[in-house]
């Protein structure tokens, strides 16, 4: 006879320890099956050298030997569409429940209802859990029930309630003798899935006392090594979220810690506002007549705008599948304001780029540039990318690294002046928003 077993589904929690959902399954009362699923939707659209599939990828190897070699188990790997993968797993296991920790993306909402109905059909529960925010969905709120589109409230009532929060550390590996004894379970390569090695590297991240400390003072110069590089790791869950909140906390640092707030601040807008996936929060900014000129698109995405800055921003996104956060707001800004061209665009582009590419942050960093989002920079507000280098990269360090051509005859000349750019933009603006 089939022996019953819990299924624990990893997803955006790639991590063995401190994994609410792990934890939750492996306190069960049947041995746990660890799986993943490449999701042929998702993948589908990815260029197939994509680095964040060979990060995924080399993750969930590690995972696999650390379950192997320390507790006679293993993870098993499926590719294709969730629900047809469940419908393989209910013949192939007595399955009782099935464990996983909430998403809030637009598509992995319409992906679990799917699963839950699937599974629902056999009688399996599935059970979801809050692990990659501290605070999610209503639990930050105003007095009244609404949602806040403002950061700074946000931020003061996230922090009055977390002094109130049983706050702990989950210590799944406690629990592993619960875990499913079977080192063969289903494996895959790359190659098995369409893809192959991507040559960028996602770093480890950087979270020594002394980057935290000094992380207010350097954080917005781009030439200095001084951001963490945790947004990857947040994004795939290879660390813990509540572990960085704690470690913000320990090192007393306000800024870091604000910074993982801002994280959650666009969660919670997402989830109240899913329409914002492609709409502007304010819609008359949906009335702006962009110009969304091709040409001048594809020199933004290259790095070929005569603005030296612009193009160091899009030069190292290219190359390396990061750009650093001061960057991120003067590329974002110099797209929309100076081009006139569609937030969208950009959004879409930096989803296929970056490597820690997370819809919510995403979209609400670039309707913020836009103006078209909550708490938006005004409209007005228009980057002048000559002065921003004085102010964050006088030595021209950045530069240089990135675009070493900026002195050459060679280099393009700027695809448009300011002065002209700021005037039609507030002039469009202006137009669409009276």
């Amino acid at each position: 006879m089939t022996k019953t077993v819990n299924i624990f589904w990893f997803r955006r929690d790639l991590r063995l320890d401190d994994n609410v959902g792990f934890y939750e399954a492996l306190k069960g009362n049947h041995p746990v099956l660890p799986i993943f699923i490449f999701d042929s939707e998702i993948l589908s659209k990815l260029p197939k050298d994509d680095a964040r599939i060979t990060f995924i990828h080399e993750t969930l190897q590690n995972i696999r030997q650390t379950l192997q070699d320390n507790y006679r188990s293993s993870i098993a790997m499926h590719y294709g569409k969730p629900k047809e993968v469940y419908t393989q797993l209910i013949k192939d296991y007595n399955i009782n429940s099935v464990y996983t920790n909430h998403d809030y993306e637009p598509y992995a909402k319409e992906r679990d209802t799917e699963v839950k109905s699937v599974l629902a059909e056999h009688n399996i529960e599935f059970k979801t859990y809050k692990d990659q925010v501290v605070f999610e969905k209503n639990e930050i709120v105003k007095k009244d029930g609404a949602p806040y589109k403002v950061y700074t409230p946000y931020m003061r009532s996230w922090k009055e309630k977390f002094k109130t929060l049983d706050f702990k550390i989950y210590k799944t590996k406690a629990y592993f003798k619960n875990i499913f004894q079977e080192i063969n379970l289903p494996n895959l390569s790359l190659s098995d899935i369409g893809f192959e090695t991507s040559n960028q590297l996602i770093p480890p991240y950087e979270v020594s006392s002394k980057l935290i400390q000094n992380y207010e003072a350097t954080r917005n110069f781009p030439a200095q090594n001084s951001t963490s590089r945790l947004g990857p790791h947040l994004r795939f869950g290879t660390v813990s979220i509540r572990k960085m909140v704690k470690k913000a906390i320990t090192e007393t640092n306000e800024i870091f810690l604000h910074e993982l707030i801002w994280r959650e601040f666009f969660m919670q807008i997402l989830w109240h506002f899913p329409h914002t996936a492609k709409d502007a929060f304010k819609p008359k900014y949906d009335r702006i007549e962009w110009r969304n000129n091709e040409g001048e698109f594809k020199a933004w995405c290259e790095g070929k705008t005569g603005y030296p800055f612009v193009d160091a921003g899009m030069r190292q996104l290219n190359e390396t599948g990061f750009m650093h956060n001061r960057v991120r707001m003067l590329v974002g800004s110099f797209l929309c304001k100076h081009l006139l061209i569609d937030w969208r665009w950009g959004e879409a582009y930096f989803a296929e780029k970056l490597h820690d590419y997370d819809m919510s942050s995403n979209i609400g960093n670039w309707q913020w540039v836009a103006g078209s989002g909550v708490d938006a920079a005004p409209y007005f507000r228009i980057f002048n990318p000559t002065s921003q280098i004085l102010k964050f990269d006088k030595n021209l360090e950045y530069i240089k690294k990135w675009v070493p051509d900026f002195q050459e005859l060679t280099y393009p000349q700027p695809i448009v002046d300011h002065k002209e750019a700021r005037e039609r933009c507030l002039k469009t603006y202006k137009y669409a928003l009276n």
